[in-house]
């Protein structure tokens, strides 16, 4: 555990710090995978039903990863995601063409992925003072945002020119940016969570998930997960569809510089905010900023394409208050030697939101335009935060009487 109750920005802290943003760096890099398939001779229907499949696996296989995280330790597994995530990387070197191998190597990296994020942040509330618990996830997460800025930089450098060799130095570059990162895990104290007989039966991680049931806070989890179909999955196609240029300049690139370069300083900025007025409050602040951000989509078209940085910054701002605030208030039912299980299952709500809002999605913008698309998004975030705030705002007043 901690060397002091109170402290929290040690030696460990900024190891796993840097394991996280090296990992999220790497990881982005693979946002050129639907290129690496259209390399391969596929379409766009084959880049979907690819990616969809792959996705979903990773998905029904969390719960069984949640058990492995109770039963061996969040450190112990963080190293197997590492290793799955740098052998799968490098294996998409043997492939040829659109075979049965590369829903395999898909199917790994997505997994390798999801275990490196559920071990990290499941280690870091168990090694961080209780009191502090949303404010190391919050810093912890900003690894991720520095990741999600480097990323897909040095991937467009490396995909100038679209050749096999640019792409295998790219999945290379994706392994071998994580061994670093991985050899370090041996330097951080263990969680002391680890070694227990802990079933890897599915029963098993649905008894300690009902018994340990963290309510409407997980609608919100499913909530942010459908927002973040926008920037990951719509706002590329949003530009093209408007026809969005700034001479000289990457206006995706401007938009996730923006967006992950304010979430970092709001993270910075309230740190300890949510210790001091509550998580709940913080949290439907921050969806009260993605939903106007969604909305702030409206304003842009090709004769404004400036005006992308106001849903840009919006939505970070949104981000940067809403994801460590809900994963927090999702573990607060979870003891500590169980706490896998809790942030599989915020986890599993945040991918479902995403991979069942965006084929949805995608038919609204379809049928309906981009703006009515970004509008719905916001909408549904807005409602769902507003379902939790009202069922918990008696239990809120009562915490903050007593806290006074």
């Amino acid at each position: 555990m901690s060397d002091s109750p109170h402290r929290l920005y040690d030696r460990n802290f900024l190891i796993a710090f840097v394991s996280q943003t090296c990992f999220v760096g790497a990881n982005t890099l693979m946002a050129h995978y639907a290129r690496w398939i259209e390399f391969l001779g596929g379409d766009l229907r084959e880049v979907g039903f690819i990616m969809g499949v792959c996705a979903l696996l990773g998905l029904l296989l969390r719960p069984w990863m949640a058990q492995l995280i109770n039963r061996f330790g969040a450190r112990a597994m963080w190293g197997v995601g590492y290793a799955m995530f740098i052998g799968s990387s490098a294996a998409n070197l043997a492939l040829t063409d659109l075979g049965p191998w590369i829903y395999l190597v898909r199917s790994s990296l997505v997994l390798g992925t999801a275990i490196v994020f559920a071990s990290g942040l499941t280690y870091i509330t168990q090694t961080t003072p209780e009191d502090r618990r949303t404010e190391a996830i919050g810093i912890f997460g900003i690894g991720g945002f520095l990741g999600m800025i480097i990323g897909p930089f040095v991937g467009d450098l490396f995909l100038d020119q679209r050749t096999y060799e640019s792409f295998a130095n790219l999945f290379l570059l994706a392994s071998a940016a994580n061994v670093l990162p991985m050899l370090g895990l041996f330097l951080l104290r263990s969680s002391e969570s680890g070694g227990k007989d802990t079933s890897l039966k599915l029963s098993e991680f649905i008894a300690v998930s009902r018994r340990f049931w963290p309510g409407t806070i997980l609608l919100v989890d499913f909530a942010f997960g459908v927002c973040m179909a926008a920037p990951f999955i719509f706002v590329a196609s949003f530009i093209d569809d408007a026809g969005l240029h700034l001479p000289g300049l990457s206006v995706i690139g401007i938009f996730f510089v923006c967006y992950a370069g304010l979430a970092i300083a709001i993270r910075l900025a309230t740190r300890r905010l949510p210790d001091r007025i509550g998580a709940p409050r913080v949290l439907l602040t921050g969806a009260i900023f993605m939903s106007m951000g969604m909305a702030c989509f409206a304003l842009v078209d090709s004769s404004r394409p400036w005006l992308i940085i106001v849903p840009a910054l919006m939505a970070g701002v949104g981000h940067g208050l809403m994801f460590h605030t809900m994963v927090s208030l999702t573990l607060r039912s979870f003891p500590s030697e169980v706490r896998g299980t809790g942030t599989a299952i915020a986890l599993i709500m945040l991918d479902l939101g995403t991979i069942v809002g965006a084929p949805i999605l995608g038919w609204i913008g379809e049928s309906f335009g981009f703006a009515a698309l970004f509008i719905s998004i916001g909408t549904f975030c807005m409602l769902s935060c507003a379902c939790y705030g009202i069922k918990h705002y008696e239990s809120w007043k009562i915490e903050n009487q007593y806290a006074k």
